[in-house]
């Protein structure tokens, strides 16, 4: 059966294809949906990293802050 989602191909040390296959079969799942939910994870992550960034650099200037009630009237 053909599937729609784009394939990729990685390459892994031994230990990290041994650890995500250990991964798979605890959580009773193939690998390749293992790889997939543990890059989504990682991919969230670095947004998070980059939207605390932005923030960090709104945070920085001599920005007006107004309150939660405030933004949502």
């Amino acid at each position: 059966m053909a599937t729609t989602k784009p394939r990729i191909n990685i390459t892994t040390e031994p230990d990290v294809e041994r650890a995500l296959r250990s991964a798979a079969k605890r959580d009773s799942m193939p690998i390749a949906t293992k790889a997939t939910e543990l890059l989504m994870i990682g991919l969230e992550l670095e947004e998070d990293i980059a939207l605390a960034s932005i923030a960090d650099a709104r945070a920085a200037d001599k920005s007006k802050f107004i309150s939660h009630d405030q933004a949502w009237q």
